[in-house]
């Protein structure tokens, strides 16, 4: 799952995006409503952590940006603002869900994945296929009943080649979907993360390579 994250206090913006890619997202950090809308205007992501309250472009005319792009993005809006009237005025302007600061982390990722499961398309509990399970909120992945322990890079493409449900996964999907927009886009990670993920789940191989198309599992 990639996330954006848009907070103008930078070392909460950081703290954020560093325990979400412990949980194994994918995330970008911006400090500012513009350069928020720039990143939506180049990449997909899956959930949206908005602070309210931005610079340059206020949280809100992200929100409606967002919700008039419809590209599926969904948005947990951040304030410091606890009041019911606040609550509500942040999610009539189209955000899905709102959370007051400070919070706990552990709900932020609970509410994101939440989110999570209702972006394209839902994210189930707990994605199954070929023997293999791999449930998110905990981040675990068995075979067959054997434990598997990922990196969080393998993870992450392990999972998307399961919600994709027996269709192909191109490499350029698989590298916006499971890294940060600092990855080298001419890198051979994913290459390089498919065959460590073969060897993990071992004998017989589940991943195969469509040349020229991308990954699959049948």
């Amino acid at each position: 799952m990639r996330v954006l994250v848009v907070e103008d206090e930078v070392m909460l913006g950081d703290a954020i995006a560093e325990g979400l890619r412990q949980e194994t997202f994918a995330v970008d950090v911006v400090t500012d409503g513009a350069a928020a809308l720039e990143r939506l205007a180049v990449n997909a992501y899956d959930v949206v952590v908005l602070d309210r309250d931005l610079p340059v472009v206020h949280g809100d005319e992200v929100c409606r940006a967002i919700v008039d792009g419809d590209g599926g993005e969904r948005v947990l809006m951040l304030t410091v603002s606890t009041t019911l009237a606040e609550r509500v005025d942040g999610l009539s302007l189209g955000a899905d869900d709102y959370l007051a600061k400070p919070f706990a982390f552990a709900e932020l990722v609970a509410r994101i994945r939440a989110l999570g499961r209702r972006s394209r398309p839902a994210v189930a509990p707990v994605l199954e296929r070929a023997g293999i399970r791999l449930e998110p909120r905990y981040r675990q992945v068995t075979r067959d009943g054997r434990h598997i322990v990922l990196a969080r890079n393998e993870f992450a493409v392990l999972e998307e080649l399961l919600r994709a449900e027996g269709a192909p996964v191109s490499a350029e999907e698989l590298l916006e979907r499971a890294w940060d927009e600092n990855i080298d886009p001419f890198t051979t990670i994913v290459r390089v993360t498919i065959r460590s993920l073969r060897r993990k789940l071992g004998d017989p191989a589940v991943i195969e390579t469509l040349t020229g198309v991308g990954y699959v599992i049948r």
